[in-house]
């Protein structure tokens, strides 16, 4: 089953303010400047016809009595969290699939709680409201996939909210859908199906694989076998996955981070002070899984997407560092060699080709890394305990610095 919390960042801040109950209310930028965009909306304000996504002012205009509401991602990572210690009280195979979605397989301990998948959903439904406040809907299948078609296309318009979905019933129902309500089914490849003759769900489940790789073929060229295969799977709700609960828990092949600056920075002192911010992160981030990297990667992005400027270029280093002075000048080479000397407005930094960092090749030549290793240990460690501004370097402090501000943030968003 797939396990889903209505309006989810809305649904924490009504269980925390009673006052706002009966009145319709988002999560949104800021709402002194009427600027940003919904990131939630909860029932009462979607009646009014406010969806995700739309800009603030937009929202307003439509609900002038709106309870707007700055998002707060720490309390909805810990909430989230709660809920899914609840989930594993009933099973031990719970896997995130988002902050307000994850799926769990029950078959195992469902006959410990319940008689029917239907009632066990019900039963956890009602623990995780008395506990956070969170309504949740449930979809059931024999698999992910049509879980998650439950869920998204019959559970959340079910008064219960919990909606199972087998494989005979998909003549009846799933197939029935036009095909823009298929999973992974965006506004582009809606209009793609539809121009190739499959205008619902099953008229793409009902057509013979290596048909619609013929025709996929032909609308996007030889390399569209495996999407083709995909799309049908899902219209067929075939899905071999197993609910994996570590499936996030894997090394990564890359450590990076970018972000998008306030303003365009024009000048190469400006650049740096950012570069060397993310360059910092990058390699703590490096150091807290405890991987150094042999490759960095610099991108750096103009702000007119309709004429795109800027590069994205890579560098192998003499020997694989997570020290945030040695990568940060293979990055500043990259950065004087290829910058186009037009304005920027988003900057990345990477490290890839990663090796565990217990292991490193020592240097004649590099007699402090001992010293600057132990230092960054020194500063990760009050980093991890009292938060990535408790340290900070001088350039942080200019105009240019991005630090600050982004140490009061999660996902881009205010804690």
């Amino acid at each position: 089953m797939l396990g889903d919390c209505q309006s989810f960042y809305a649904s924490v801040e009504k269980a925390e303010h009673p006052e706002y109950k009966d009145r319709p209310l988002v999560v949104a930028g800021d709402p002194e400047r009427r600027s940003g965009i919904v990131l939630a909306a909860c029932p009462l304000a979607k009646k009014k016809g406010i969806t995700t996504a739309e800009r603030l002012g937009e929202a307003m205009a439509k609900c002038p009595d709106l309870v707007v509401i700055k998002p707060r991602m720490q309390r909805y990572i810990d909430v989230s969290m709660l809920i899914t210690d609840i989930y594993k009280r009933y099973t031990d195979l719970v896997e995130p699939y988002s902050i307000d979605e994850q799926f769990l397989d029950v078959t195992g301990s469902m006959h410990l709680y319940a008689d029917t998948p239907e009632e066990l959903a019900q039963m956890i439904q009602t623990h995780v409201q008395a506990a956070t406040g969170v309504y949740t809907r449930f979809g059931i299948a024999e698999t992910k996939i049509l879980a998650k078609t439950a869920c998204d296309n019959y559970a959340k318009k079910n008064p219960s909210g919990i909606y199972t979905l087998s494989k005979d019933m998909l003549a009846e129902t799933l197939w029935k859908l036009p095909v823009n309500k298929m999973f992974m089914a965006g506004s582009r490849m809606t209009r793609h199906f539809n121009v190739m003759g499959l205008p619902t769900i099953g008229s793409v489940a009902q057509t013979p694989l290596a048909k619609l790789k013929q025709m996929m073929r032909r609308k996007f060229g030889k390399n569209s076998d495996i999407q083709a295969e995909m799309y049908w799977r899902i219209a067929n709700g075939i899905d071999d996955s197993p609910v994996r609960p570590g499936t996030h828990q894997v090394d990564p092949k890359s450590v990076g981070h970018m972000m998008t600056l306030p303003r365009d920075y024009s000048k190469l002192e400006e650049i740096k002070v950012v570069l060397l911010e993310l360059t910092e992160l990058v390699c703590q981030r490096c150091r807290g899984l405890g991987f150094m990297g042999h490759v960095v990667t610099v991108g750096c992005m103009g702000a007119d997407f309709d004429r795109p400027t800027g590069f994205s270029r890579q560098l192998k280093m003499e020997d694989p560092s997570n020290i945030t002075n040695q990568v940060y000048q293979w990055a500043c080479r990259l950065l004087e060699k290829y910058w186009d000397g037009l304005p920027i407005r988003r900057v990345g930094v990477s490290l890839s080709q990663l090796s565990p960092d217990s292991e490193y090749q020592m240097s004649l030549f590099d007699t402090g890394r001992e010293r600057s290793m132990a230092l960054e240990r020194v500063t990760d460690a009050l980093k991890n305990k009292y938060g990535n501004s408790i340290v900070i370097r001088a350039v942080s402090k200019t105009d240019a610095g991005q630090a600050l501000d982004r140490s009061a943030k999660i996902g881009g968003h205010y804690k």
